[in-house]
């Protein structure tokens, strides 16, 4: 089968573009042509048939006016992207398109480059961006469902964007252009969710199409478990923003009897929880900074377990399988797609998110229960390798794609 695989970034930048490349190699793997379309960026490998990829932009440098104005319009519509992506199509003639995260950068005009040469598509859901102009359905910090039913004059009241009337009005009007005037995603034939939480969750919020639930994977070969741990320290990996609960998490560490935390990433908010950390005296939580590989992998396996403090509605982190796999339990938050993975005092112990006593009560309950650590590792490490591994992921793939071919 002949395959193109859409996202807008084609580096690890993130979880769905992980997730866009590792389906892509699974695929190969398993003898299939697998073509990527995405942007152009300096951090790519060298893909065949980049010549046909759109522009890179970025939203978040100093652009001038002209820039700005052009690059509000591509997120409504961008000839460019359609017109280049038609190219490859015209090109490749694939059998399948399978669709990963392509709003903003991309815009789903592409989704018309489909429809006008009768391609099959799919489409993965990596949040909320078709219920909700902002992707997280979060607002003020906490969950938010203002825009359901398609109401998405909400985004521009209350400012949903950066804060900023204007960003907010283009997304409030992408969202009615798409939706109520294009009618652009009934050319998706079908879409999947990692989650039984965000597929529900969307189908509540008014999304009327056909989701089939197909969790995430991960290569069991790459991940070797270790179940003890070097001293006693905890970790946190990944991003570094407000909604990852971390400041929950670091308030719940000055209660946390001779445990030490490492914070591995970057992001928006290191500066303000390294701040914090030094006026509270916090002498038990470490900055490790960005790590990513093996590199990564090694500080995962010197602890004892992971936390996950999450106060957004997750879909389905791959975080936290990449913990499982490495033989450690995960203390997680009672909160989206999570309760999916962290099976309370199975895989590891949920706690209400936001609240610091809950968590500090958790850390210190699993911390000083060494036997209990490493039965829920291996109990982690056995439900990824049961549920979650390449094999069953490639088998439930194949037989969506079959049968959207089949119409």
């Amino acid at each position: 089968m002949k395959i193109v695989i859409v996202n807008k970034f084609l580096y690890p930048r993130g979880g769905d573009a992980i997730c866009a490349l590792e389906t892509g190699r699974l695929l190969s793997s398993k003898g299939h042509e697998v073509i990527f379309w995405g942007m152009h960026h300096p951090s790519n490998p060298d893909y065949p048939y980049a010549e046909h990829f759109a522009d890179n932009i970025d939203y978040d440098a100093g652009l001038s006016l002209f820039k700005k104005l052009s690059a509000a319009g591509r997120i409504l519509y961008s000839f460019e992207a359609k017109n280049n992506f038609a190219g490859l199509l015209k090109i490749i003639k694939p059998d399948m398109v399978h669709l990963h995260n392509y709003a903003h950068q991309i815009s789903p005009s592409i989704l018309h480059a489909m429809r006008n040469m009768n391609i099959p598509s799919i489409m993965t859901l990596h949040d909320f961006k078709l219920v909700c102009p902002v992707y997280t359905m979060m607002l003020n910090d906490a969950p938010c469902d203002k825009c359901n039913g398609g109401s998405f004059y909400h985004c521009l009241i209350n400012k949903c964007v950066k804060k900023s009337y204007s960003r907010s009005l283009i997304n409030t009007i992408e969202m009615y252009l798409h939706h109520r005037v294009m009618h652009i995603y009934d050319n998706i034939s079908c879409f999947i969710s990692p989650s039984i939480f965000l597929k529900n969750k969307m189908h509540e919020m008014g999304f009327d199409r056909e989701i089939f639930h197909l969790p995430n994977f991960i290569n069991l070969d790459e991940y070797q478990p270790n179940y003890n741990w070097n001293d006693k320290s905890i970790v946190y990996f990944g991003r570094l923003s407000q909604e990852k609960g971390l400041m929950t998490l670091v308030r719940a560490m000055g209660d946390a009897r001779n445990v030490t935390l490492n914070i591995i990433g970057d992001g928006p908010m290191r500066n303000e929880l390294m701040l914090w950390t030094n006026k509270a005296e916090s002498r038990n939580i470490n900055f490790i900074g960005y790590k990513s590989g093996e590199e990564l992998k090694d500080e995962i396996r010197k602890a004892m377990f992971v936390v996950h403090p999450s106060e957004c509605n997750e879909n389905f982190p791959r975080s936290i399988l990449e913990a499982f796999a490495l033989g450690k339990p995960v203390i997680g938050a009672d909160i989206g797609g999570i309760p999916e993975l962290v099976k309370d005092g199975v895989t590891g112990y949920l706690f209400k998110a936001a609240d610091v006593s809950d968590l500090t009560s958790r850390i210190n309950m699993l911390s000083r229960d060494e036997a209990t650590i490493m039965e829920m590792g291996r109990e982690a490490r056995n439900l990824v390798e049961e549920e979650y591994g390449a094999e069953q992921h490639y088998d439930k793939l194949m037989t969506i794609y079959h049968a959207v071919i089949k119409g």
